[in-house]
């Protein structure tokens, strides 16, 4: 028995392909780990590169050569034709099967680029968000206030207020409110504040007062409330209890540290400031 017919006998059996004309080319697949990292199955892999070296194939010689079953040869085949690696010959006989020049994988690459630089976006955006832990808490009274600006010049980020009444001002803040300011303009912290309409009653002037980087409005008279709304960085603070240019130990400070809710009021504060006089 030639050794052609001996290993008909063998691979028969396994592969359900018998060759009685040529031997089977056995391919070394040298760039089988390449392709596979490309996209590509294993089977795919094995398939196109023996289509690479033998030229026009039916799937029997595929199988063969390739060491697959011939019906799991042809599954990977019908994924290369969707791929764009391989086209269909078709024949009276038996259909053939040949590659595309390898020249098609630059386009996989593009392609793979292409939307890997879409998702990238959304990609970086959850994995910040994972970094930043939502939490709440209440503070209360002086030593409140004294915590917040703690918090805002750790952060060094602008600060935004709704319905501000000056009472950062409060006489009994006045040490800590000097060393807060000192040290927001050193970092150059910017202030957007829209004011209570009663600041104008109490203490028109009060505006050209305040020590730092101020840009302010007017709410409405009919909007004033006995409340603040507090936005900087990642912090998003509600004060209630609130007098003009007066803070007590009965004021509560609720602090809710997230990023998309912060992020949500600041984008509300531009339209409430657009919506205010200067």
């Amino acid at each position: 028995m030639q050794v052609v017919d001996i290993l008909d006998c063998i691979l028969y059996p396994l592969y359900g392909v018998a060759n009685t004309t040529t031997p089977p080319l056995y391919s070394s697949l040298m760039h089988q780990k390449l392709l596979e990292e490309l996209g590509l199955s294993p089977n795919e892999a094995k398939i196109y590169e023996t289509l690479i070296e033998r030229g026009e194939s039916s799937v029997s010689d595929i199988s063969v050569a390739a060491k697959i079953h011939r019906r799991n040869a042809y599954d990977a085949i019908q994924r290369l034709l969707n791929k764009g690696l391989c086209f269909q010959i078709f024949s009276a006989v038996e259909n053939k099967y040949n590659a595309v020049t390898p020249d098609k994988l630059k386009e996989i690459i593009a392609e793979k680029e292409k939307g890997l630089l879409k998702a990238l976006p959304d990609l970086k955006k959850k994995f910040g968000e994972r970094f930043v832990p939502e939490e709440a808490y209440i503070y209360r009274g002086l030593e409140g206030q004294k915590n917040i600006w703690r918090d805002l010049i750790k952060t060094g980020t602008d600060s935004y207020a709704v319905g501000a009444k000056g009472g950062w001002f409060e006489p009994k803040l006045e040490a800590s409110r000097i060393a807060f300011f000192k040290e927001a303009g050193r970092k150059k912290i910017k202030f957007f504040q829209l004011f209570d309409h009663e600041i104008k009653v109490v203490d028109p002037g009060f505006p050209k007062k305040f020590p730092g980087n101020l840009q302010y409005r007017f709410l409405p008279k009919e909007y004033s409330t006995n409340s603040l709304i507090h936005v900087f960085g990642d912090y998003f603070i509600t004060y209630t209890g609130l007098e003009v240019k007066e803070l007590s130990d009965n004021t509560v400070f609720f602090i809710i540290k997230s990023k998309n809710l912060a992020e949500s009021y600041r984008t509300w504060f531009w339209y409430m400031w657009k919506q205010s006089k200067k």
